[in-house]
């Protein structure tokens, strides 16, 4: 976030960013539909931060807070979802069934606005990388105007169908594929995909892009700056 670079120290840093989240967007969504359980807000916050690009639904996030002792109703938790995504704290990205060319309406994928929200409000405590690099790639995603949807193929997840007017994309992203089995694991479903539409993995590989059997692979940096 750009006005924390005015700040010289990490924890500075950090207070910043979390006092804009809590200021902007919280703050302004508790007074716009006057929420009265400022605690649950703040759980659901906290839960979609910690499983961002993990599938959920009001439905599993109620399961959870429950066994924490929350009388709660899922109602309320898919209103309290839907508020954060009005205010565009969050953007939920719904599945996509590539071989029945439908939208499948079981749960959905929820990506943080800004990813700095999130080590600001929780730390780097339990952070999954590779969950924070599909983050980075779903918001560049939507502002570059793709519609972006989670893919599901014969039960296996493909992280972005980005679609552009005719284009259309297939993207997996990975922090690491220099292990075998997870560059197999990212390509094998790719190679599933019948059709001619482009097919990409974006990794943090360090070197200049390269193809496998006609699978562009992507250093994200690279990707980020639109190289």
């Amino acid at each position: 976030m750009a006005g924390s670079y005015l700040y010289k120290d990490r924890e500075s840093k950090y207070d910043y960013i979390a006092e804009v989240f809590d200021t902007l967007i919280v703050r302004d969504i508790r007074q716009k539909y006057r929420i009265r359980n400022v605690q649950l807000m703040d759980r659901i916050i906290d839960f979609l931060m910690d499983n961002v690009s993990n599938l959920c639904s009001a439905r599993n996030i109620t399961s959870t807070l429950r066994n924490l002792n929350e009388k709660i109703h899922h109602t309320t938790v898919g209103a309290y979802m839907q508020y954060l995504c009005n205010a565009f704290a969050f953007y939920k990205v719904r599945r996509y069934d590539i071989k029945g060319k439908k939208y499948l309406t079981s749960n959905d994928k929820y990506y943080l606005s800004d990813h700095t929200f999130r080590y600001a409000k929780l730390g780097t405590k339990n952070m999954d990388y590779g969950r924070i690099l599909e983050n980075m790639v779903a918001i560049e995603l939507l502002r570059r105007g793709y519609e972006v949807y989670a893919g599901v193929l014969y039960k296996k997840e493909i992280d972005f169908v980005a679609i552009k007017r005719n284009e259309k994309i297939y993207i997996q992203v990975s922090d690491n594929i220099s292990d075998e089995k997870t560059f197999e694991r990212e390509v094998s479903v790719l190679l599933q995909i019948k059709d001619a539409y482009p097919k990409l993995i974006i990794a943090r590989t360090n070197h200049d892009e390269y193809q496998y059997e006609g699978i562009r692979i992507v250093d994200i940096a690279d990707w980020l700056l639109g190289k």
